[in-house]
């Protein structure tokens, strides 16, 4: 593998499924059998408020039931040995990334162990439930909702991802389907700015065809695999 200066690496819910967090979405539209539309949605959370509240909740809460695999651990050891620059971007809200060993995670889809006031707009560590309403840690509204992008909402930090996709000479989506966007079309700005691009997943993306290179297996065997060809240059 050639050597790289600046790489972008981009995470799904493909590398936290084998520590034991359920994908997105199943094929019959359900997400951890609610319908996706009822849990990840402003509109959702108008509706029904304490359904979305008491979701978020339980999953903020089986995050203590799990922890980092393979995967998660040689992406820390790359970020800690690699001598170039390194953005790592997850569409993922749990917190495996960090207690694998990185320090620097970009959540484009936000954070479960995040809450943002609707009142003042403020974001602040969160690890205990919302459905009771605490009052926000800043202006002490009982305003909090998870911090987790949903659907019809504009994920966090783009300007920085598209600014970093421009000057990348390596892109790698790890355990993404290639199927939502924006993230979806990271691939293709990666390629357009002359980026040598990788794609490690379970199976062939939706998007698997834009990718110069595809290697498909588990991702706690193949992206230790890869960080060491990294490494290795």
């Amino acid at each position: 593998m050639a050597e790289f200066e600046r790489i972008v690496i981009l995470t799904g819910a493909g590398i936290s499924a084998e520590s034991g967090i359920d994908t997105f979405r199943s094929a019959g539209g359900l997400w951890e059998q609610h319908r996706v539309e009822d849990v990840a949605t402003p509109e959702g959370f108008a509706r029904d408020p304490d359904l979305v509240l008491n979701f978020y909740d339980m999953r903020r809460e089986a995050l203590s039931k799990v922890g980092p695999n393979p995967a998660h651990e040689a992406l820390a050891r790359l970020e800690t040995e690699f001598a170039g620059e390194l953005l790592l971007v997850t569409q993922n809200v749990d917190d495996l990334h960090e207690r694998g060993g990185s320090r620097h995670v970009l959540h484009m889809h936000g954070e479960l162990k995040s809450a943002l006031c609707t009142s003042c707009e403020m974001r602040s560590p969160w690890d205990a439930p919302l459905s009771d309403r605490p009052p926000c840690p800043v202006c002490r509204a009982p305003s909090l909702r998870p911090d987790v992008v949903w659907f019809g909402e504009m994920p966090y930090q783009m300007n920085r991802i598209y600014a970093s996709l421009s000057e990348a000479d390596l892109f790698v989506s790890i355990g993404t389907s290639g199927a939502v966007y924006p993230a979806a079309g990271f691939v293709q700005e990666a390629r357009v700015h002359g980026a040598h691009t990788v794609e490690l997943n379970l199976e062939p993306s939706e998007g698997n065809h834009f990718f110069a290179e595809s290697r498909h297996g588990p991702a706690g065997t193949l992206v230790p695999q890869w960080v060491d060809e990294v490494l290795q240059h």
